[in-house]
C-alpha cells in the first residue's frame, strides 16, 4: 500500500469497498466503489461496480 492517496488504484478502492461492505459500512463501501468506478477506464466495468455497491440512501427501507 502507498502513503499517497493519489497513488491508489481502482483495485485498491474496490478492495476497500469490499472490506467496508463486509464490515456493514454501506455508505463507505458505496463511496469507495464510486471512486473505483471513476478510475476505471471501461464504462461497462465501471457500471458493474456501481451496481454492486448501490447508494444506501436510495435503497434504505423505512421501518417503524
Amino acid at each position: 500500500m502507498t502513503s499517497d492517496p493519489a497513488d491508489l488504484t481502482a483495485a485498491d478502492h474496490l478492495d476497500a469497498a469490499r472490506e467496508m461492505a463486509a464490515a456493514n459500512r454501506p455508505l463507505l463501501a458505496h463511496l469507495l466503489a464510486e471512486e473505483a468506478a471513476r478510475r476505471t477506464p471501461d464504462p461497462a466495468t465501471a457500471a458493474s461496480i456501481r451496481v454492486a455497491f448501490p447508494d444506501p440512501a436510495l435503497t434504505r427501507k423505512e421501518t417503524d
